[in-house]
């Protein structure tokens, strides 16, 4: 209504000055506190978090690629900056033969005493899941070596009671076979022995594939929070409560107490989720959602929460989440943005580059060439459940341009090098570099499952080549540039073909520099001087 009237019929400057007024609040309100999710961008699914003091910790799953489970710095829930990974040692590890969407899954963040403790489980080809715990007195690394706990099932998460005892939770008993509910067992932290059979807690509030345990104690109550419904669109989050940490449960009559299921906005299969409340006293959730089309995988957001006289948590409100949230945040501590390019000339990479399983050392090198990393192609290719020579990084937004300078003259027509974007070793394009003849050429290939092909190709001149790659919405654009030359295209692939509706599983869209002998070693070094990954928008 008041937005609506004019100025003129505001009858003196006195009103006219309140109105004036009136409209900056309302401007200020609108705007105050306000952020966007996802708050981290891309493949960043089942977010789990903790707290010391002021600042803030929170891991990621990373399934078959390596080094494993990323560690964010916050001081305000909202602006993050990756500080380390998890799992950086075999040894930690071993990721052999695993298939796509095995590997690392859901790992659990706490602090306790001094000690940060990442729990997980690693899925591995068909054998029984293992889930174990590592520690570290910095987040940043280094972490121990895996400490096993011989309870199955998936996303497992620790408890420590006030009285020193701790609890392992999971969504399984002894074996896979177990029904699936959350089962908890007391265990031994220093040795992760058993002291309790693992018992039932709580089979969920009634949706299908209940998982994603966490325990929290607040007002003499244990809560115990899931998800349940699937990761896809049907994804949610639930929480039950109990005066006794072994039960029985009661289910919020809330529940879900977050799905956007039924919700008209842009952000779909919301679940997966922890709590954390902030050093001010209020309270938020981390979850993970995904917006289409599903090339960049399950996303990390952000919702706050609230504690209703029921003492039940209500979250953002109605029990959806938004792109952009109005919640009042934290005071805001951003960090620098994230360069645009790494210059391999520098003799590392930034702890966002991950590998396809455990890499081969001996197939990357600063030393060959100085200023550039060589990548040497193994016998290896994309399409093997193995570790071909690829050092990538996760597609965070849907608009991006991905540049490299390569150089790479090829001395057999197996050998090929250059840019590729892989969801799965069946999903995945490239664009390579190969010989033919006597002449190299650029190719833009596709391989959808059982369906391959070219795209485009041209001819080099001799020389190094700028390799771009140009996202959007609907497709990647391939283009190349030689010496003062502008871009060109190559040529166009369909987004759509790459998104998680097409391909299936867990990923998101991996993209990087690439190098194979396609089923030989190669016997040309590929050498790669920078890579700039600069996004167009969120």
């Amino acid at each position: 209504m008041f937005l609506t009237l004019s100025v003129n019929t505001l009858k003196s400057n006195h009103m006219r000055k309140l109105y004036f007024l009136f409209l900056l609040q309302i401007t200020f309100l609108a705007n105050a506190g306000a952020y966007n999710n996802p708050i981290n961008h891309g493949f960043l699914p089942d977010p789990s978090i903790c707290r010391v003091g002021a600042d803030y910790y929170m891991v990621n799953s990373t399934f078959e690629y390596f080094p494993g489970v990323p560690v964010f710095h916050s001081k305000d829930l909202v602006s993050w900056v990756q500080i380390g990974n998890v799992l950086t040692r075999e040894s930690q590890l071993p990721l052999r033969n695993t298939l796509p969407s095995d590997g690392i899954y859901a790992p659990t963040l706490r602090y306790h005493d001094g000690i940060f403790y990442m729990v997980v489980t690693l899925v591995n080809s068909g054998k029984e899941k293992k889930n174990f715990y590592v520690t570290a007195t910095d987040p940043a690394g280094t972490w121990s070596d895996p400490i096993v706990v011989d309870q199955s099932g998936i996303d497992p998460s620790l408890f420590w009671d006030e009285d020193g005892k701790t609890y392992f939770l999971s969504n399984r008993g002894l074996t896979f076979t177990t029904e699936r509910a959350i089962y908890q067992s007391e265990i031994d932290i220093k040795t992760g022995k058993r002291f309790t059979e693992p018992r039932i807690l709580w089979k969920g509030s009634g949706g299908s594939y209940v998982e994603g345990p966490h325990m929290y104690k607040k007002d003499g109550y244990y809560y115990l929070l899931t998800a349940e419904g699937g990761t896809q669109y049907g994804h949610m989050v639930c929480i039950s409560r109990s005066k006794n940490i072994w039960g029985p449960y009661e289910s919020c009559p809330q529940n879900p107490i977050l799905s956007n299921r039924y919700a008209y906005e842009k952000l779909y299969g919301t679940g997966h989720a922890d709590l954390i409340q902030a050093h001010d006293g209020s309270w938020w959730m981390v979850h993970l959602a995904f917006r289409t089309p599903q090339v960049l995988g399950r996303e990390t957001c952000l919702a706050p929460v609230k504690w209703n006289e029921q003492g039940w948590p209500v979250v953002n409100g109605n029990g959806t989440n938004s792109l952009v949230n109005n919640a009042e945040t934290l005071p805001e501590r951003p960090f620098n943005p994230e360069a645009v390019r790494t210059d391999f000339g520098n003799g590392s990479t930034g702890f966002e580059w991950i590998y396809l399983r455990n890499p081969e050392p001996e197939n990357y090198s600063y030393a060959v060439r100085k200023g550039t990393l060589a990548l040497i192609g193994s016998k290896f290719s994309i399409f093997d459940i193995a570790s071909p020579t690829f050092l990538g990084r996760r597609q965070a937004h849907f608009k991006f341009n991905a540049t490299t300078l390569l150089d790479f003259n090829p001395k057999k027509e197996n050998e090929e090098a250059g840019l590729l974007i892989e969801m799965t070793n069946k999903f995945n394009y490239r664009f390579v570099i190969t010989k033919n003849g006597k002449n190299r050429k650029l190719r833009v290939l596709y391989s959808l499952d059982d369906l391959k092909g070219c795209a485009g190709e041209t001819d080099l001149k001799p020389g190094a080549v700028r390799l771009r790659i140009t996202g959007d919405k609907k497709n990647y654009n391939f283009q190349v540039a030689q010496g003062t030359d502008a871009f060109r295209s190559v040529g166009k692939l369909n987004v759509q073909f790459l998104s998680a509706e097409v391909t299936g599983g867990y990923n998101g869209v991996v993209l990087g520099i690439y190098a194979s002998g396609n089923g030989e070693k190669s016997t040309t070094s590929a050498f790669y001087s920078w890579f700039d990954y600069e996004p167009l928008n969120n």
